[in-house]
């Protein structure tokens, strides 16, 4: 049998729920938003708080409910 080879998240990806999600953060503008599936979604909003403050930006989010999938959608403020 294999072993199995997982990602190592970088410091710019978001994992809340353990699985890597990857985010083209460069072409992210002031009003843009974008949603993040998961259940563990106080470890994303921590997650993004941190890569904001590393990347200067202020960021707002809010938990939704999104073609029926439970996350947190993220806007880049500023």
């Amino acid at each position: 049998m294999g072993a199995v080879m997982k990602a190592i998240p970088k410091t710019d990806d978001l994992h809340p729920d353990g699985v890597r999600i990857v985010i083209s953060w460069d072409k992210m503008q002031v009003g843009a938003s974008v949603f993040v599936p998961c259940i563990n979604t106080e470890e994303a909003k921590k997650q993004m708080a941190k890569i904001a403050k590393n990347k200067g930006w202020k960021v707002q989010n809010h938990i939704r409910i999104e073609d029926e999938k439970f996350g947190v959608r993220i806007w880049r403020v500023l």
